[in-house]
């Protein structure tokens, strides 16, 4: 049975090719931390997570630093308290990575991400964004949705697909002490 372009081109993204992602990965190191491109590398996936090639939809290629996700060890006198380097962020490298894309671009809204590639140093995502005053985005009844106010900022207040998965709200078990949040989940019995 024959399958659909979309189809072979994700089979293709599973085993790429070592020299193309090497002289990409070169290129993208070099240029800046957020690069608007024309169009998404991986069509397939940008399409199922919900890019349109119109007017109002913005592909940005965002480099993440890896690692360095600790906190410093405290090296004045010991103070017990001080002494561990436990990380900061509870976040994965993709919700960091929409979170910065919505910083830079104030005026757009992020709608997904995916991951295109990583080296040593970095990681390499696109993040779809949306501009909700574009009148191409009022008028698409598949889209419209994120001009409503309340969807602003999705990204920082944790509501993109990778920011769920971080957040643990993908997995409904109960044993998962997450829902609403692990704060507010400390604080009931209080």
């Amino acid at each position: 049975m024959a399958q659909s372009m979309y189809h072979y081109m994700g089979e293709a993204w599973k085993q790429p090719d070592k020299e193309v992602m090497k002289t990409r990965l070169v290129q993208w190191r070099a240029g800046n931390s957020f690069t608007v491109v024309d169009k998404p590398l991986r069509i397939d996936k940008a399409r199922a997570l919900g890019y349109k090639a119109k007017k109002g939809f913005v592909v940005v290629r965002v480099r993440l630093l890896r690692g360095g996700r600790q906190r410093s060890r405290h090296t004045h006198g010991r103070k017990s308290r001080k002494q561990h380097v436990r990380k900061i962020l509870k976040m994965n490298y993709r919700w960091v990575a929409e979170q910065r894309a919505e910083k830079r671009f104030g005026n757009l809204v992020v709608l997904n991400s995916y991951p295109i590639g990583k080296d040593g140093k970095n990681n390499f995502f696109e993040v779809i964004m949306v501009d909700p005053h574009k009148p191409e985005i009022m008028n698409d009844k598949d889209i419209n949705w994120i001009c409503v106010p309340g969807n602003q900022k999705r990204a920082i207040r944790g509501l993109t697909s990778a920011a769920k998965k971080s957040r643990g709200m993908r997995s409904k078990s109960h044993s998962m002490k997450v829902r609403p949040s692990l704060r507010s989940w400390d604080r009931r019995g209080k």
